[in-house]
C-alpha cells in the first residue's frame, strides 16, 4: 500500500523527509493508496500522520521500502537491530519485509495518528 500526498499549496517541507510534504506542528496528511492494508485502510483514505513519533509495535507507520519509490503505511510488528520490521494487513496483496526485510529505522518517517477521511470511518488506527 502506498501513501500519496493529497495536491497542496506550496508550503514548508518536512525537514525530515521531502516525500511527505507539508508539515504543520510535526503533523502531516498523507492519502492510501492500495489494498495492502485492508481490511484498516482502504484505498482513499486520509490519514494524519506524526514526524518524529517513536513507533510501537502494532502501530501504522509511513515508510520507504526499499528497492520503491514513495512512501508506505505497514504495521510496526517488532524492531530489532537491523530496523523496524513491518508487514500487511492484507495477505494478498502489497510489499512487507517478508520480502525487503527490515526498514532502517531512519525510513520510518511517521506514525499514523487518525484516519480523517472518509468521514464515517475516522478513528484512530487500531493496534495489535
Amino acid at each position: 500500500m502506498s501513501a500519496t500526498l493529497p495536491p497542496m499549496p506550496k508550503a514548508r517541507r518536512s525537514p525530515s523527509d521531502r516525500d511527505l510534504g507539508l508539515v504543520v506542528a510535526g503533523h502531516g496528511v498523507v492519502r492510501v493508496r492500495g489494498r495492502s492494508m485492508e481490511p484498516t485502510l482502504r484505498d482513499g483514505d486520509l490519514l494524519l500522520v506524526r514526524v518524529g513519533k517513536s513507533a510501537r509495535p502494532g502501530s501504522l507507520v509511513v515508510v520507504r521500502l526499499p528497492g520503491r519509490e514513495g512512501l508506505s503505511v505497514k504495521r510496526a510488528v517488532r524492531l530489532d537491530d537491523e530496523g523496524w520490521w513491518v508487514e500487511r494487513d492484507n495477505p494478498r496483496e502489497g510489499v512487507d519485509s517478508w520480502a525487503v526485510g527490515a526498514i532502517p529505522r531512519h525510513d520510518v518517517v511517521a506514525c499514523v495518528v487518525r484516519r480523517l477521511w472518509p468521514v464515517r470511518r475516522i478513528q484512530a488506527p487500531p493496534t495489535v
